[in-house]
Protein backbone atom coordinates (compact mmCIF):
# COMPACT_ATOMS: atom_id res chain seq x y z
CA UNK A 1 0.00 0.00 0.00
CA UNK A 2 1.59 3.07 -0.98
CA UNK A 3 0.45 7.10 0.11
CA UNK A 4 0.65 8.14 -3.03
CA UNK A 5 -0.20 7.18 -6.54
CA UNK A 6 2.45 7.12 -9.13
CA UNK A 7 0.73 9.89 -11.48
CA UNK A 8 0.16 12.35 -8.02
CA UNK A 9 3.81 11.54 -7.04
CA UNK A 10 5.27 12.23 -10.79
CA UNK A 11 2.93 15.26 -11.17
CA UNK A 12 4.39 16.97 -7.62
CA UNK A 13 7.58 16.05 -7.95
CA UNK A 14 7.53 18.11 -11.76
CA UNK A 15 5.93 20.53 -9.68
CA UNK A 16 8.61 21.22 -7.06
CA UNK A 17 11.27 20.81 -10.17
CA UNK A 18 9.96 23.42 -11.88
CA UNK A 19 9.15 26.19 -8.85
CA UNK A 20 11.68 25.12 -6.70
CA UNK A 21 14.35 27.61 -8.37
CA UNK A 22 11.72 30.37 -9.45
CA UNK A 23 10.22 33.26 -7.72
CA UNK A 24 6.93 31.64 -7.33
CA UNK A 25 6.66 29.46 -4.70
CA UNK A 26 7.24 25.47 -4.84
CA UNK A 27 5.91 25.01 -1.59
CA UNK A 28 2.77 27.03 -2.27
CA UNK A 29 3.01 25.11 -5.33
CA UNK A 30 2.83 21.87 -4.18
CA UNK A 31 0.72 22.20 -1.54
CA UNK A 32 -2.27 23.77 -4.27
CA UNK A 33 -1.15 20.72 -6.43
CA UNK A 34 -2.22 18.72 -3.60
CA UNK A 35 -5.37 19.99 -3.01
CA UNK A 36 -5.98 20.12 -6.57
CA UNK A 37 -5.78 16.32 -6.77
CA UNK A 38 -7.28 15.70 -3.61
CA UNK A 39 -4.17 14.20 -1.77
CA UNK A 40 -5.08 13.83 2.03
CA UNK A 41 -3.69 16.15 4.19
CA UNK A 42 -2.16 15.46 7.88
CA UNK A 43 -0.37 12.33 6.56
CA UNK A 44 2.70 12.30 8.42
CA UNK A 45 4.53 10.44 4.83
CA UNK A 46 3.13 12.87 2.68
CA UNK A 47 3.71 16.08 4.71
CA UNK A 48 7.38 14.97 4.37
CA UNK A 49 7.43 13.75 1.14
CA UNK A 50 7.07 17.62 0.23
CA UNK A 51 10.40 18.46 1.26
CA UNK A 52 12.53 15.50 0.72
CA UNK A 53 11.95 15.57 -2.58
CA UNK A 54 13.80 18.41 -2.67
CA UNK A 55 16.74 16.26 -2.49
CA UNK A 56 16.69 15.59 -5.90
CA UNK A 57 16.31 19.49 -7.02
CA UNK A 58 19.56 19.90 -4.49
CA UNK A 59 21.17 17.68 -6.45
CA UNK A 60 20.67 19.46 -9.65
CA UNK A 61 22.32 22.49 -8.25
CA UNK A 62 25.66 20.98 -7.36
CA UNK A 63 25.79 19.26 -10.62
CA UNK A 64 25.32 21.95 -12.20
CA UNK A 65 27.87 24.16 -10.71
CA UNK A 66 30.21 21.22 -9.57
CA UNK A 67 33.34 23.63 -10.10
CA UNK A 68 32.08 25.68 -7.49
CA UNK A 69 31.23 23.19 -4.98
CA UNK A 70 34.61 21.66 -5.46
CA UNK A 71 36.78 24.08 -4.84
CA UNK A 72 38.98 25.40 -2.93
CA UNK A 73 41.04 29.14 -3.14
CA UNK A 74 44.58 28.48 -3.36
CA UNK A 75 45.39 32.26 -3.90
CA UNK A 76 47.88 33.75 -1.48
CA UNK A 77 45.54 35.05 1.73
CA UNK A 78 45.52 38.91 2.88
CA UNK A 79 48.79 40.22 4.53
CA UNK A 80 48.69 39.29 8.52
CA UNK A 81 45.62 37.29 8.47
CA UNK A 82 45.68 34.62 11.15
CA UNK A 83 44.84 30.96 10.79
CA UNK A 84 41.25 31.41 11.14
CA UNK A 85 41.31 33.82 8.50
CA UNK A 86 43.62 31.57 6.42
CA UNK A 87 41.39 29.06 5.93
CA UNK A 88 37.87 30.96 5.24
CA UNK A 89 39.98 32.49 2.67
CA UNK A 90 40.61 28.74 1.56
CA UNK A 91 37.29 27.93 1.76
CA UNK A 92 35.61 30.83 1.03
CA UNK A 93 33.25 29.64 -0.65
CA UNK A 94 31.73 27.60 2.20
CA UNK A 95 32.08 30.12 4.87
CA UNK A 96 29.53 31.94 2.70
CA UNK A 97 26.97 29.75 2.69
CA UNK A 98 27.89 28.67 6.09
CA UNK A 99 27.66 32.63 7.29
CA UNK A 100 24.05 33.07 4.85
CA UNK A 101 22.30 29.55 6.22
CA UNK A 102 22.80 30.60 10.24
CA UNK A 103 19.50 33.01 10.06
CA UNK A 104 17.35 30.47 8.32
CA UNK A 105 18.92 27.47 10.87
CA UNK A 106 17.92 29.57 13.94
CA UNK A 107 14.41 31.21 12.43
CA UNK A 108 13.12 27.64 11.01
CA UNK A 109 14.13 25.48 13.75
CA UNK A 110 11.92 28.08 16.48
CA UNK A 111 8.93 28.09 13.14
CA UNK A 112 9.32 23.99 13.65
CA UNK A 113 9.49 23.68 17.32
CA UNK A 114 6.55 26.13 17.88
CA UNK A 115 4.23 24.64 15.10
CA UNK A 116 4.40 27.65 13.37
CA UNK A 117 5.93 26.26 10.36
CA UNK A 118 2.82 23.27 9.84
CA UNK A 119 0.15 25.57 10.60
CA UNK A 120 1.40 27.77 7.79
CA UNK A 121 1.93 24.64 5.60
CA UNK A 122 -1.65 23.72 6.24
CA UNK A 123 -3.19 27.09 5.02
CA UNK A 124 -3.94 27.75 1.40
CA UNK A 125 -5.39 31.22 2.46
CA UNK A 126 -1.94 32.13 3.59
CA UNK A 127 -0.42 30.63 -0.02
CA UNK A 128 -2.81 32.98 -2.12
CA UNK A 129 -2.50 36.01 -0.22
CA UNK A 130 1.00 35.88 -0.50
CA UNK A 131 1.73 34.99 -3.97
CA UNK A 132 -0.05 38.41 -4.76
CA UNK A 133 1.62 40.31 -2.25
CA UNK A 134 4.97 38.67 -3.80
CA UNK A 135 3.65 39.41 -7.13
CA UNK A 136 2.69 43.14 -6.49
CA UNK A 137 6.59 43.50 -5.23
CA UNK A 138 8.05 41.86 -8.33
CA UNK A 139 6.36 44.03 -10.51
CA UNK A 140 8.56 47.28 -9.13
CA UNK A 141 11.51 45.25 -7.63
CA UNK A 142 13.63 45.54 -10.55
CA UNK A 143 13.24 49.25 -10.45
CA UNK A 144 13.54 49.43 -6.84
CA UNK A 145 16.68 47.72 -7.08
CA UNK A 146 18.04 49.05 -10.56
CA UNK A 147 20.47 51.89 -9.27
CA UNK A 148 22.22 49.40 -6.54
CA UNK A 149 22.99 46.34 -9.12
CA UNK A 150 26.66 46.48 -10.02
CA UNK A 151 28.87 44.02 -12.09
CA UNK A 152 31.81 44.41 -9.71
CA UNK A 153 29.85 43.66 -6.34
CA UNK A 154 30.39 40.47 -4.98
CA UNK A 155 28.96 37.99 -2.49
CA UNK A 156 30.67 39.47 0.82
CA UNK A 157 30.16 37.79 4.46
CA UNK A 158 28.32 41.17 5.31
CA UNK A 159 26.04 40.54 2.19
CA UNK A 160 25.85 36.81 2.53
CA UNK A 161 24.27 37.57 5.97
CA UNK A 162 21.54 39.88 4.99
CA UNK A 163 20.23 37.63 1.90
CA UNK A 164 20.20 34.73 4.78
CA UNK A 165 18.28 37.20 6.91
CA UNK A 166 16.03 37.42 3.68
CA UNK A 167 15.51 34.23 3.11
CA UNK A 168 13.86 34.12 6.54
CA UNK A 169 11.32 35.65 5.17
CA UNK A 170 10.40 32.56 2.94
CA UNK A 171 9.36 30.13 6.05
CA UNK A 172 5.92 31.81 5.05
CA UNK A 173 4.18 29.64 2.23
CA UNK A 174 3.82 31.33 -0.96
CA UNK A 175 6.84 34.06 -0.53
CA UNK A 176 9.12 32.02 -2.14
CA UNK A 177 12.66 31.25 -1.03
CA UNK A 178 13.84 31.95 -4.46
CA UNK A 179 12.33 35.54 -4.30
CA UNK A 180 13.67 36.16 -1.25
CA UNK A 181 17.06 35.47 -1.46
CA UNK A 182 17.48 37.04 -4.86
CA UNK A 183 15.80 40.11 -3.41
CA UNK A 184 17.96 40.32 -0.84
CA UNK A 185 21.07 39.78 -3.03
CA UNK A 186 19.72 42.70 -5.15
CA UNK A 187 19.30 44.89 -2.34
CA UNK A 188 22.80 44.58 -1.42
CA UNK A 189 23.74 45.41 -5.17
CA UNK A 190 24.39 42.13 -6.90
CA UNK A 191 23.28 41.89 -10.62
CA UNK A 192 20.23 39.44 -10.94
CA UNK A 193 22.32 36.64 -12.30
CA UNK A 194 24.60 37.05 -9.50
CA UNK A 195 21.84 37.06 -6.80
CA UNK A 196 20.05 34.54 -8.46
CA UNK A 197 23.14 31.94 -8.03
CA UNK A 198 24.12 32.69 -5.37
CA UNK A 199 19.97 32.11 -4.24
CA UNK A 200 20.63 28.23 -5.80
CA UNK A 201 24.11 28.09 -4.07
CA UNK A 202 22.38 28.60 -0.58
CA UNK A 203 19.34 26.63 -1.36
CA UNK A 204 22.13 23.30 -0.78
CA UNK A 205 23.02 23.69 3.17
CA UNK A 206 19.21 25.08 3.98
CA UNK A 207 17.13 22.42 1.56
CA UNK A 208 19.57 19.72 2.89
CA UNK A 209 19.10 20.61 6.35
CA UNK A 210 15.30 20.71 5.96
CA UNK A 211 14.96 17.59 4.58
CA UNK A 212 17.15 16.05 6.71
CA UNK A 213 15.04 17.26 9.75
CA UNK A 214 11.62 15.86 7.97
CA UNK A 215 13.69 12.87 7.44
CA UNK A 216 14.84 12.15 11.32
CA UNK A 217 10.89 13.20 11.91
CA UNK A 218 9.31 10.64 9.76
CA UNK A 219 11.86 7.86 11.36
CA UNK A 220 10.36 8.81 14.21
CA UNK A 221 7.10 7.85 12.97
CA UNK A 222 5.52 4.33 13.94
CA UNK A 223 7.55 2.39 10.55
CA UNK A 224 3.89 1.96 9.05
CA UNK A 225 4.86 4.67 6.01
CA UNK A 226 7.94 2.55 4.81
CA UNK A 227 5.94 0.45 2.32
CA UNK A 228 8.09 -0.51 -0.62
CA UNK A 229 5.36 1.70 -2.21
CA UNK A 230 6.14 4.76 -0.36
CA UNK A 231 9.62 4.60 -0.70
CA UNK A 232 9.81 3.54 -4.54
CA UNK A 233 7.57 7.11 -4.86
CA UNK A 234 10.26 9.34 -2.71
CA UNK A 235 13.20 7.67 -5.09
CA UNK A 236 11.09 8.85 -8.16
CA UNK A 237 10.05 12.25 -6.83
CA UNK A 238 13.44 13.06 -6.50
CA UNK A 239 14.71 11.67 -9.62
CA UNK A 240 11.98 13.75 -11.61
CA UNK A 241 12.78 16.96 -9.40
CA UNK A 242 15.91 16.34 -10.23
CA UNK A 243 15.83 16.17 -14.14
CA UNK A 244 13.11 18.86 -14.09
CA UNK A 245 14.86 21.20 -11.69
CA UNK A 246 18.08 21.46 -13.75
CA UNK A 247 16.35 21.83 -17.11
CA UNK A 248 14.23 24.97 -15.15
CA UNK A 249 17.49 26.50 -13.18
CA UNK A 250 19.11 26.78 -16.50
CA UNK A 251 16.36 28.46 -18.13
CA UNK A 252 16.06 30.76 -15.48
CA UNK A 253 19.48 32.57 -15.21
CA UNK A 254 19.11 33.14 -18.76
CA UNK A 255 15.93 34.34 -18.47
CA UNK A 256 15.64 36.99 -15.57
CA UNK A 257 19.32 38.11 -16.34
CA UNK A 258 17.36 38.99 -19.68
CA UNK A 259 14.25 40.26 -18.72
CA UNK A 260 13.93 40.57 -15.04
CA UNK A 261 10.90 39.64 -12.84
CA UNK A 262 7.79 41.15 -14.26
CA UNK A 263 6.40 38.42 -15.48
CA UNK A 264 7.05 36.28 -12.54
CA UNK A 265 5.04 39.37 -10.82
CA UNK A 266 1.99 38.93 -12.80
CA UNK A 267 2.11 34.76 -12.85
CA UNK A 268 1.86 35.10 -9.28
CA UNK A 269 -0.79 37.68 -9.27
CA UNK A 270 -2.80 35.91 -11.65
CA UNK A 271 -2.36 32.50 -9.44
CA UNK A 272 -2.78 33.72 -5.91
CA UNK A 273 -6.19 35.67 -7.38
CA UNK A 274 -7.87 32.89 -8.63
CA UNK A 275 -7.08 30.51 -5.82
CA UNK A 276 -8.54 33.63 -3.40
CA UNK A 277 -11.74 34.12 -5.51
CA UNK A 278 -12.23 30.18 -5.26
CA UNK A 279 -11.84 30.50 -1.79
CA UNK A 280 -14.13 32.99 -1.11
CA UNK A 281 -16.68 32.09 -3.44
CA UNK A 282 -16.91 29.21 -1.32
CA UNK A 283 -15.89 26.37 -4.28
CA UNK A 284 -13.79 23.44 -3.51
CA UNK A 285 -9.71 23.28 -5.10
CA UNK A 286 -10.31 19.52 -4.90
CA UNK A 287 -10.40 18.82 -9.04
CA UNK A 288 -9.51 15.03 -8.82
CA UNK A 289 -11.24 12.86 -6.40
Amino acid sequence: MQDLSTLETIIIAIVEGLTEFLPVSSTGHMIITQKLLGVPQGNAFIHAFTFIIQFGAILSVVCLYWKRFFQIDHSPAPEGASAFGRLKHRFSFYWLLLVGVIPAVVIGLAAKKSGLLDWLLDSVWVVAIMLVVGGVFMLFCDRLFEHKMKEQNEVNERRAFYIGLFQCISVIPGVSRSMATIVGGMAQGLTRKRAAEFSFFLAVPTMAGATLLDLLDLMKEDGGWATTGNIAMLILGCVVAFVVALLAMKWFVNFVSRYGFKAFGIYRIIVGAIILVMLLSGQSLVMVD
